[in-house]
């Protein structure tokens, strides 16, 4: 089966090329475009990667100057502060999947969903690594009946600084975010001061000083699990791995606390864990959640409507991809 190029906003990248990876180690046919403000460097990009073109991209036309040019999904791998990519994708028909908004500024991108609802898939990628806490914490929360209280605490090792787009998103999101979105007790509440100060226990043990993060996860797994009580805490520091002398690593502990199928009181501490850090994992996400959104494995593609990771990645599937790149979801 043919499929038109994907684009991919930001593909020259770290995120864009780890994503490229990812999505050729199944498909490594799927067209690409690779989509810059600067030619050069798409084209260069382009030719590194192989089966792909590079072209330059107009955010102020509202072809992105791309012309007739077809495409089977748009991918954005910043942020697009003019929505300019996913009125384009709106205007095809064709899915939008971005990864670097803030919880705090979603708006105008459900307000282009509410207009024209029917157009494509718009997923919101905006949870930690793209899935990589959502889809583990909701495939363990199969074991409760019900789930009371969930925290999350991401680990970044000081190491794993990624490239310089991700560098600028935290920087946005940092300036413009100073609180961090919580839930607790039922009601949503915005964590500030000395509240923003946390400190959890890493893959072998150690404490991490971390601070509240106002991450998108915190809102969808409230309203999947019902749970009253969700906390994300972000952290940086010497990973587990680079700890005992080896490379640095990603690590998601995952804590659920509630009841068993028996009534009797439940808690699990889980550890999500990636050897080759940040970027290859986000890369695995998008890839997957392409995969799906294309309908590259053969199956109908993703419909209409606005969607989180976790609803439109199979959990068995996330979980095997991830243990055949070597990474773990470890009980603790």
């Amino acid at each position: 089966m043919s499929f038109d190029p994907i684009l991919l906003l930001g593909g020259s990248g770290a995120i864009g090329r780890q994503t490229v990876r990812a999505l050729r180690a199944t498909y490594p046919d799927v067209p690409l475009l690779i989509g810059g403000r600067e030619l050069a460097k798409a084209q260069k990009a382009a030719a590194e990667i192989g089966c792909a073109q590079g072209v330059a991209i107009d955010a102020a036309a509202e072809d992105l100057g791309l012309g007739e040019q077809k495409v089977s999904a748009v991918v954005v791998l910043y942020k697009d502060h003019s929505l300019a990519a996913l009125r384009f994708a709106q205007s095809r028909g064709v899915p939008h999947l971005s990864i670097s908004s803030g919880v705090f500024e979603i708006a105008p991108e459900i307000a282009r969903f509410m207009n024209a609802p029917d157009a494509a898939a718009i997923v919101l990628g905006y949870e930690w690594l793209v899935g990589a806490t959502t889809v583990p914490a909701l495939h363990l929360a199969r074991s409760f009946s019900q789930v009371h209280d969930i925290r999350i605490g991401a680990l970044v090792d000081e190491q794993d600084v990624g490239g310089p787009a991700v560098a600028a998103d935290f920087e946005h999101l940092s300036h413009l975010m100073p609180r961090a979105l919580t839930r607790r007790d039922g009601d949503y509440i915005w964590r500030e001061g000395d509240e923003m100060k946390a400190v959890f226990s890493a893959l072998d043990g150690s404490e991490i000083a971390a601070t509240g993060f106002s991450s998108i996860d915190v809102v969808g797994l409230a309203s999947a699990t019902g749970a009253r009580n969700v906390q994300f805490d972000l952290g940086m520091g010497i990973s587990s791995s680079r700890r005992k002398g080896g490379a640095f690593s990603t690590e998601i502990l995952i804590e659920l606390a509630g009841l068993d199928p028996s009534g009797q009181t439940l808690h699990s501490r889980h550890a999500v864990v990636h050897p080759g850090g940040a970027a290859p994992l986000t890369g695995m996400g998008i890839a997957l959640l392409l995969e799906r959104l294309v309908g590259l494995d053969g199956k109908p593609p993703v419909a209409p409507g606005l969607y989180f990771p976790y609803q439109v990645l199979d959990a068995s599937h996330y979980l095997t991809r991830l243990a055949e790149e070597g990474g773990q979801v470890i009980n603790l």
